[in-house]
């Protein structure tokens, strides 16, 4: 035989050989949460999480966290999950081989719950739900609007919370373009040249809410959202007020 075929109540272990060299990109990054078996950082906007280059996040990750004391640590911390590189925010790795399974079974089952804070073009006047196909697959994104500022170039910019059902690739700022709100600094999905010049995406993973794979205690973990935001409402304010109020 060439091969032998697996049946009903087997399991297949994958053992690591030990072998290759871990890359170390020595970047340090914001560690807001870490433990034994698992961490969770703040992704600098314009990093990969991973791929084919040198500078990611899972390859800075050994410079920034501690090596885990569990049994099946693992030889280098793996992200579970990934954020587009023009987006910010919160990344949750894995220390440990049953903290890389078990995160990875509630993220396809979509139990971890996550919260994005964006900048949007265009007053968002209330709650709204965005369900479309992306790429043959269903994708679904609630928005909830925060505050909302006239601006000369928007009109107006609303500051918002986005909470995505689904993962699909770019799917946030897919549907808030679809729903006439594109996130400003989006050169992909937004209007053609409607971007602040060197200030990049206003998107960012502000909230996760997951079960620890281990204590099985459910864990939140929230930041601020990047000071450019509050920044670019207020000076958009500031120069409407200066044209409109006398």
């Amino acid at each position: 035989e060439t091969g032998t075929w697996v049946r009903p109540g087997q399991f297949i272990e994958l053992l690591e050989t030990g072998t290759g060299r871990v890359k170390e990109y020595r970047s340090v990054l914001e560690v807001v949460y870490e433990d034994e078996s698992l961490a969770v950082i703040n992704k600098p906007p314009g990093m990969a999480v991973n791929g084919n280059r040198f500078k990611t996040v899972q390859n800075a990750l050994p410079f920034n966290l501690s090596q885990s004391c569990e049994h099946d640590a693992l030889k280098s911390p793996m992200p579970v999950h990934r954020l587009d590189a023009a987006t910010g925010g919160l990344v949750i790795a894995a220390k440990c081989r049953r903290a890389q399974i078990l995160l990875g079974q509630q993220f396809e089952t979509r139990s971890v719950k996550k919260r994005y804070r964006a900048v949007l073009q265009g007053k968002v006047t209330g709650p709204g739900r965005v369900t479309s196909d992306i790429d043959g697959r269903v994708a679904d994104t609630e928005y909830v609007p925060v505050l909302s500022v006239p601006s000369i170039k928007n009109e107006f910019l609303t500051l918002a919370d986005l909470f995505p059902h689904t993962g699909r690739m770019h799917q946030l700022r897919r549907h808030l373009a679809e729903s006439g709100h594109p996130v400003v600094g989006d050169t992909l999905y937004g209007e053609r040249g409607n971007v602040y010049k060197g200030k990049g995406l206003f998107l960012s993973a502000v909230e996760l809410w997951f079960t620890h794979p281990l204590t099985g205690e459910e864990v939140n973990v929230k930041i601020d959202e990047p000071r450019k935001f509050a920044s670019l409402l207020e000076r958009e304010e500031r120069r409407w007020n200066r044209l409109h109020v006398s």
